[in-house]
């Protein structure tokens, strides 16, 4: 082979009709189109064949990217194609891409092969790939795959992004070990858009970081093969992870993806998309610096599965996701300032658990009264635990909603009865029809007016005798009614007078009865004192 003479191709490469076009489009920076009249025909993952006049070598778009000829003068070097069909191996293993590359609408006979390679950017827009390996991959810019079909897998463990990776309306089937996309190590500088995605397998984002925000809007995560569609424990998102609806509307863009996603707000008319999840999720340990969104969301788990968000940390938590019917929703451990929910989100009793669940304040969207609310903890709390209550009562009060915070320990006090012996239920009972175990201190009050009012009739109609005829104060059956009812607290009344017969039961009963109610209102007024 001789050197090539400015620019021109070494002599022994015999170069076809395509790959020489090829050739003098990267020189001018200027786009190799070979798509035929007919969009039926150019759909890269249709029936039809491409031939010769539409196909590269593989081998030859390799030489371009890694040792590629001089620009023309006053232009720059880019690989740009549209409807290309490239043969062969793509293997660029290693290597540093300086040019800019981008692919539209590409069909590649095998998988592309980019471990340990460096690029400036690279966009792959609408190609069918077979297989992507891109292990430590670096880019300097953007990494774009939008509604490419991969039916064999991405590989992206450790890959460095430095600015946004789109995946939007992509189509992904799993590899030979069960993945659709393994992304472990992940890092991306800005965000990471895969709306409207299809991946059939398990997406994996072990300790991935994200610059900005996570947005898988709209996207179906399906994996029937396995026990998790998303499995994602350690992930770092800066801004916003979003597992909420997409608007769809074909007019705007007739099928290709807004260069910036899909919004959050679609016009009116537009249809909404929900994110579905067939499998389960893992997000333990995640830290997510604005919020965590679920509005929408759709999950469908089976019984062994769950939606793990164990020990999750986020300013906002949006649980508005649809009611799934099994697995579990576990949020164990995790610290949020603001839960986000609707009462008709949560799942039933034995779909929830939250031991440990950590959030300051409560923020409804709807109706959500509070015996939806307690049958929200009951529902996490199939054997008694006192935690998840108390955690409600400070939110509550932290709100100002006191009368609710009180009716929430007494709720736990009600709960926590049913696990005593006969003698604490019974106990339990008394002090619940009295003074509601001192949560409603008012009812003390009350009693003790009645039981007043009780004993100083009695004794008015049955005076007590002296115990020494001569000595102590004048009889007062109001006065020696209150002295017996108020423990602790001496009148001078009951030192004097001796009471037999029935008497006696009735001044026992009045004694005990006092007692009961001041200890109960007491342990009620030191609640508050600690919880002021």
């Amino acid at each position: 082979m001789t050197e090539p003479r400015d620019g021109e191709p070494p002599i022994g490469l015999d170069l076809t009709t395509a790959e020489w076009g090829m050739w003098q489009a990267f020189r001018s920076g200027s786009t190799h189109d070979l798509r035929t009249p007919y969009p039926e025909r150019n759909d890269p993952t249709g029936p039809h064949t491409w031939g010769p006049e539409r196909s590269v070598r593989a081998r030859m778009v390799a030489l371009l990217l890694l040792d590629g000829p001089p620009a023309q003068p006053g232009r720059v070097c880019a690989l740009k194609l549209n409807g290309v069909h490239i043969t062969g191996t793509l293997d660029l293993s290693g290597g540093t891409v300086v040019p800019y590359v981008e692919m539209h609408n590409c069909r590649f006979e095998q998988q592309i092969l980019l471990p340990e390679s460096r690029f400036t950017t690279l966009r792959l827009v609408g190609c069918a790939i077979p297989r992507l390996e891109a292990a430590r991959l670096t880019t300097e810019g953007d990494l774009h795959l939008p509604r490419c079909v991969i039916p064999s897998g991405i590989r992206l463990t450790d890959a460095h992004i430095g600015s946004d990776l789109l995946l939007n309306q992509m189509m992904v089937r799993r590899d030979r070990r069960g993945l659709s996309i393994a992304a472990d190590g992940l890092t991306v500088g800005q965000d990471l858009q895969a709306e409207m995605m299809r991946s059939d397998g398990e997406l994996s984002m072990r300790g991935a970081k994200i610059g900005a925000s996570l947005s898988l809007r709209g996207s179906s995560l399906n994996n029937p093969f396995g026990r998790r569609a998303f499995n994602a424990p350690q992930l770092t998102v800066e801004r916003t992870l979003y597992l909420t609806a997409a608007g769809v509307s074909g007019s705007p863009f007739a099928g290709a993806t807004p260069p910036y996603g899909i919004t959050n707000t679609p016009e009116r008319g537009t249809r909404l998309q929900s994110f579905e999840c067939q499998g389960g999720v893992r997000l333990d340990d995640g830290r997510f610096g604005d919020a965590v969104d679920l509005s929408q969301a759709r999950f469908v788990m089976e019984a062994d599965q769950e939606l793990s968000l164990r020990r999750v940390q986020t300013p906002e938590l949006r649980f508005l996701a649809e009611r799934q019917q099994r697995g579990r929703v576990v949020l164990s451990g995790a610290r949020v300032a603001n839960l986000v929910d609707r009462a008709d989100s949560w799942p039933g009793p034995g779909g929830l658990v939250m031991a440990g669940f950590f959030y300051e304040h409560l923020i409804p969207l709807g109706q959500f009264p509070l015996g939806r609310r307690l049958e929200w903890v009951a529902a996490a709390t199939p054997e008694y635990a006192p935690e998840p209550y108390e955690r409600l009562a400070g939110a509550l009060r932290a709100s100002g909603e006191d009368a609710d915070a009180r009716a929430v320990l007494l709720a736990k006090q009600r709960r926590r009865r049913e696990t005593l012996p006969l003698a604490g239920k019974a106990w339990g009972y008394l002090q619940d029809w009295t003074v509601a175990y001192g949560y409603r201190p008012g009812r003390a009050a009350v009693w003790m007016a009645v039981l007043w009012a009780l004993g100083a009739v009695y004794f008015t109609w049955r005076p007590v005798a002296p115990l020494k005829e001569g000595e102590g104060p004048d009889w007062s059956p109001v006065l020696y009614t209150l002295d017996l009812l108020l423990p602790v607290i001496d009148l001078g009344q009951g030192n004097f007078w001796k009471p037999v017969g029935a008497a006696q039961w009735v001044v026992t009963a009045l004694i005990l009865l006092g007692w009961v109610l001041a200890t109960t209102v007491a342990a009620g007024a030191s609640r508050l004192l600690r919880r002021q």
